[in-house]
């Protein structure tokens, strides 16, 4: 099924930082398998494929060994491309059918603003050792659907965290958010996220997980406009706007490479 390709770094305006994703344009819907194959031979963090639906979109997201639910950066990628490239022209929605029902992009500015739901904090029973896990005091542990996130009690200890990434991959869940607010601007809080069961060790700028933090954060702040950082090595911003059970998730991205697939 061949198709145009693209590579996308997400949630920044400079190359090589932000987060990686690969868009492939396809005529027509592909093989699962065939999709995983080209997510692996990219090797990012998530792949995303993109078939038309009249003016609007199917996606879905491949990380190199598993398809996922709900990808930000990715979600973000497409966007960028389909405007970028004359897909869709600048004024026009982007609308995309996905397993987390419809999500949509707009661009009211140089940024580009994701429409995600809202994923919030659900009761915990217990949960698993995180201080010996990431081996620092943990504030606080919470569980949605998807993840864990863990509150620490610094944004220098967000940054200095070498987690034990073969205890993490043994988790029952997507990944690990590890979190602390900032105290001071220009960001409120800060990130990690680490999801090492669905291939990804640690993913640069995560989406997604911005999906549970803002409400996590809205709470502990009482502020519904919150500007976040994402601490990996190549480091991502976010800014973010709580609005009841949605959240606006709004990046930038540049395009770095682009051809096509010969099989």
């Amino acid at each position: 099924m061949p198709g145009k390709i693209f590579k996308v770094d997400a949630f920044t305006d400079r190359p090589f930082r932000g987060n990686p994703a690969a868009v492939c344009i396809l005529s027509g819907p592909a093989d699962e398998g065939w999709m995983q194959g080209v997510a692996r031979e990219m090797n990012v963090s998530e792949t995303a494929f993109l078939v038309k639906r009249g003016e609007d979109f199917d996606l879905r997201w491949f990380t190199p060994t598993v398809e996922v639910d709900l990808c930000g950066h990715a979600t973000l990628a497409s966007a960028h491309i389909l405007w970028e490239k004359g897909i869709l022209r600048p004024e026009m929605e982007a609308r995309f059918h996905t397993r987390s029902g419809l999500l949509t992009a707009s661009r009211p500015g140089e940024w580009i603003e994701l429409d995600f739901p809202v994923k919030n904090e659900e009761p915990l029973s217990d949960s698993p050792p995180f201080e010996q896990i990431l081996g620092v005091p943990v504030v606080h542990v919470a569980r949605n659907r998807f993840d864990y996130l863990v509150e620490l009690a610094s944004a220098g200890m967000v940054r200095a965290l070498r987690p034990d990434i073969a205890l993490l991959s043994t988790l029952p869940v997507r990944g690990v958010i590890v979190t602390s607010a900032t105290g001071a601007e220009p960001y409120d809080f800060v990130s990690r996220f680490f999801a090492p069961a669905a291939g990804v060790d640690e993913d640069p700028v995560t989406g997604s997980a911005h999906c549970f933090l803002a409400p996590y954060w809205s709470a502990r702040l009482e502020k519904n406009e919150l500007h976040a950082y994402q601490e990996s090595e190549r480091g991502g911003e976010l800014r973010l706007t709580l609005r009841g059970d949605r959240v606006a998730i709004r990046g930038k991205a540049l395009t770095v490479m682009q051809g096509n697939l010969t099989i």
